[in-house]
């Protein structure tokens, strides 16, 4: 068998498995039940200031 059809091969069936899984795992690890803590802290961080902005004698940011 070339080189080729035995890379195909590889990527047809064992990498696409192995991606899969990847993608698995990763969506277990975003729904595990202690992130849920750390998920609702980050979709706060944009209203943190809301009730204290910034002054305007602050130096601007680039």
């Amino acid at each position: 068998m070339e080189q080729y059809s035995f890379l195909r091969q590889l990527a047809d069936s064992w990498a696409l498995l192995a991606m899969f899984a990847f993608f698995i795992g990763i969506v277990i690890w975003a729904f595990r039940p202690g992130s849920r803590d750390w998920h609702d802290d980050a979709a706060h961080i944009p209203l943190r200031h809301e009730d204290k902005p910034a002054s305007d004698d602050a130096p601007a940011r680039n």
